[in-house]
């Protein structure tokens, strides 16, 4: 067959099908312009999923009349500039655009209008494209002093295969809110509005710039139960910059749809970055829940590769190590911090749980006046409180009771001793143990339900991890040393992490090209099955750069042994035992949930309970 050179329309239209995959592509590219020109206001309107029309209108820098033809151009852009021996530099790309691709593109698979005036300049002037075909540069009517609006009409009319690839019209425009919401994610000092087929969607105001600004308008996107149970970041480490937030273990989802991250302001979709929040959190939450989190990785342009995917929604590191690193660790150490702290989402839960309602006697002839001198009492409530003992008594204190003591254990003269009450600690003091599973404690200002069960396997398995981490990984040598086949890139893979897996209790050689020898497992493990959890092991080293199924099996273990070395549902109690139970989860990092996410406790403020009873 004769080789042919294509036609420039067709070019485009391939490009096209690379840059512009959906409406929400163009709108992405769109913003990111409307961004890199300076634009502190942005709005955004769609109709028909953004099929029909598009509107993209900013305030920045603006197009003069001499720059409008040169928009539309392919790899035509105002976001690189020569050095001085006429060289373009791909390597310090701190703009979100770069390519020149998104205008023409756009231009050729639909009709595209740009209207525009340059800042300082008096006169607008607009251009106007349909299916690549480019008209001429015309006066036009602006109402700002300066910026640009782009509006696109029928988009992939000139390609209408593409368009029966499309979603349905409610699906493409949920995927326009959601670009939208990432960009306002990543630049909180910009004010965002987005309006899908005339109906108000979207309207997010500018944000002061830095943590309480982004925090502002993460909880004006993600709800305001975020910004609530949100954990600040701000680590460091060899150039690299970690900040944002995340959520507590105990407020998480059932997918990660509202994991947001964000690499020198550019929202991308990041194995790595994705892997490295796992890894973090894959100590507090079963495999099916997913946390929370907006995370914002700031380094050096030289450091990180933007220019590897078409659509610009991946990066690569030079040193994805560090990175990953910085994540975990970062993660961990706020998580750490927490200490036994659980998400408010949990008590919001349990009082919701409560419903109006109950036994109401209608009242007797004798009327309230009765009542209220004592003469009349419903039936119903008479034969409850005869045939309840005690009902009608005041209510004794479960736990012993408690007098300051000296430290030598002689009571101190009231005058001279430091009082503190145990209501007073985080957790309070323990009152009564409830159906032999939950412990009731009075704090200052509201009531703590413990699950004292999940509470003590936590704690317990806390305990190991430590005495795991400070003595290492028990190991147990094979009978007979076992040869694990694998890929020759993924043996070299292994063996060059066999310190690493030496150190979580595995022992591993090379053996040959394409194997990998193994002598001892974790003791931990006891019968395992080798050759799955080598290969395993192959899998998450490829993926993550870490052998986390050892770490993730060795975890499991630790928690079934936590499971079933801890406090069971259905033991009773003394008051020591329980106000023990309570001082050790104060102590102890991770105890607000067990080790599936789920949470130890519920506090209920007085508050609360007092609405409930119609209080307050």
């Amino acid at each position: 067959m004769p080789i042919r050179r294509l036609p420039p329309e067709t070019v485009n239209r391939i490009a096209a099908g690379e840059v512009v995959e959906r409406p929400a592509s163009a709108v992405k590219e769109l913003v990111e312009n409307a961004l890199d020109a300076g634009a502190r206001r942005i709005e955004v309107q769609a109709d028909g999923g953004g099929l029909t029309r598009l509107l993209v209108a900013d305030d920045g820098q603006g197009l003069s009349a001499a720059e409008l033809p040169l928009a539309i151009e392919r790899h035509a852009t105002s976001k690189l500039a020569p050095d001085d021996a006429g060289d373009y530099d791909l390597l310090h790309i701190a703009t979100l655009g770069f390519r020149g691709e998104a205008l023409p593109s756009i231009g050729s698979v639909a009709r595209l209008s740009i209207a525009s005036r340059a800042r300082g300049e008096a006169d607008a002037h607009a251009i106007f494209v349909e299916a690549g075909a480019v008209g001429a540069v015309s006066p036009a009517a602006f109402p700002d002093p300066h910026g640009a609006r782009v509006e696109v009409r029928d988009l992939f009319y000139a390609t209408p295969a593409r368009l029966k690839f499309m979603k349905s019209e409610r699906a493409e425009a949920m995927a326009i809110a959601e670009e939208i919401k990432r960009q306002a994610m990543a630049h909180e000092a910009v004010s965002f509005a987005l309006d899908l087929d005339g109906r108000r969607t979207l309207r997010l105001p500018a944000e002061a710039a830095g943590p309480v600004g982004r925090l502002a308008r993460l909880a004006a996107i993600m709800g305001r139960e975020f910004s609530d149970n949100a954990l600040a970041l701000d680590h460091e480490r060899e150039g690299v910059r970690l900040s944002g937030f995340a959520g507590l273990p105990t407020y998480n989802r059932g997918n990660a749809a509202h994991q947001y991250l964000f690499v020198n302001g550019r929202p991308v979709r990041d194995r790595l970055l994705q892997g490295a929040l796992r890894a973090a959190y894959a100590d507090f939450l079963a495999r099916d829940r997913h946390p929370l989190a907006a995370l914002y990785v700031e380094l050096d342009t030289a450091y990180v590769d933007v220019n590897v995917h078409p659509a610009k929604a991946e990066v690569r590191f030079r040193d994805p190590g560090l990175v990953r690193g910085l994540i975990v660790g970062g993660l961990r150490h706020a998580l750490a911090s927490a200490g036994h702290r659980a998400s408010t989402t949990v008590a919001s839960a349990a009082l919701g749980g409560f419903r109006p309602g109950g036994y109401t006697p209608a009242p007797s002839a004798a009327g309230y006046s009765a009542w209220r001198q004592g003469g009349w009492q419903p039936a119903a409530l008479a034969a409850a409180v005869q045939s309840i003992p005690g009902l009608t008594e005041v209510s004794a204190r479960a736990e012993s009771a408690w007098e300051p003591r000296a430290p030598g254990g002689v009571a101190e003269d009231a005058a001279h001793a430091p009082i503190f009450d145990p209501i007073d600690h985080p957790l309070g003091a323990a009152r009564a143990q409830v159906h032999e599973t939950y412990i009731v404690a009075q704090t200052r200002d509201g009531v703590v339900i413990v699950d004292q069960h999940a509470a003590h396997e936590r704690l317990v398995y806390e305990r190991m991890k430590h005495e795991m981490a400070d003595g290492g990984v028990t190991r147990q040598a094979l009978l007979l040393p076992e040869v694990v086949e694998l890929d020759p890139a993924e043996a070299e893979r292994v063996g060059a992490k066999s310190e690493e897996l030496a150190a979580l209790g595995l022992v591993v050689e090379p053996f040959g090209a394409g194997a990998v020898l193994v002598r001892e497992t974790p003791a931990l493990l006891g019968e395992t099955d080798v050759q799955g959890l080598v290969r395993d092991i192959a899998d998450d080293l490829a993926e993550n750069g870490q052998a986390l199924a050892l770490k993730e099996r060795l975890q499991d273990v630790c928690s079934t042994m936590a499971c079933h070395g801890s406090v069971r549902a259905g033991r009773r109690l003394t008051a020591p035992e329980m106000n023990a139970l309570l001082r050790q989860m104060e102590a102890t990092p991770h105890s607000g949930q067990c080790n599936h996410g789920r949470p130890t406790y519920v506090e209920l403020k007085l508050a609360d309970i007092e609405r409930l009873f119609g209080r307050r």
